[in-house]
């Protein structure tokens, strides 16, 4: 996909909020830069879809958060979504996934781990090319709930 050149993304208010500085390319980020940002784009929409989904106190909605956004759970939910990807949306998260991890958290498989970060690095390539509509899109199927 070619370079965003819309300004009204929400990735460029972020950015813009705080300077005017040079614009990096998500393209040219390494994989788990762009799954850092991932996973915190990911996180908050998960807590925005919670808020919105329940009337549950705060303790049960950080309980209900940590059950979405562990890698078991982004392993699974992205087994909704690798079907609708496309070539070049694979090739970034496929980048994610085969990076040097480094360490891999004890309650967490390898494969697991593996295909979360490959997933946080799509959203955060995503997110960081401005591709607000297709971000919505996955997050959206991402997010419901299997029946």
């Amino acid at each position: 996909m070619m370079e965003n050149e819309n300004h009204n993304t929400i990735s460029s208010k972020v950015l813009g909020a705080f300077a005017e500085s040079a614009h990096k390319k998500p393209r040219l980020l390494s994989p788990l830069t762009l799954a850092y940002i991932g996973d915190t784009v990911y996180d908050l929409f998960v807590r925005t879809y919670l808020v919105n989904n329940s009337d549950a106190p705060v303790h049960a909605l950080h309980l209900k958060a940590a059950k979405k956004v562990c890698a078991a759970a982004q392993s699974l939910a992205f087994r909704r979504i690798e079907g609708m990807l496309t070539e070049d949306e694979l090739i970034i998260y496929k980048r994610g996934r085969n990076s040097h991890l480094g360490s891999i958290p004890k309650n967490a498989s390898v494969a697991d781990y593996r295909t979360a970060t490959g997933l946080e690095a799509l959203i955060g390539f995503l997110y960081l090319d401005g591709q607000d509509e297709r971000l919505i899109q996955i997050m959206g199927t991402l997010l419901k709930e299997e029946v």
